[in-house]
């Protein structure tokens, strides 16, 4: 495994935040980030970032 330097964690931690999140509205249909956040600009900034984090984390799997 490659090391991880700083983007690689945030971007990991990102994403594992995204899935929990998507666990939680599959599961329980509760989304925790429009019930911390609401559901306005923020909340939308929030997903955007978590998708950025998603790509770049097929770019961090696929590179050797």
């Amino acid at each position: 495994m490659p090391e991880m330097k700083t983007l690689d964690l945030v971007a990991l931690v990102l994403v594992i935040i995204g899935g929990l999140n998507w666990g939680l509205v599959g599961i329980a249909d509760f989304n925790l980030v429009s019930a911390l956040l609401g559901t306005g600009i923020v909340a939308k900034i929030i997903y955007i970032v978590v998708g950025l984090a998603a790509l770049y984390m097929i770019y961090f799997a696929t590179k050797k």
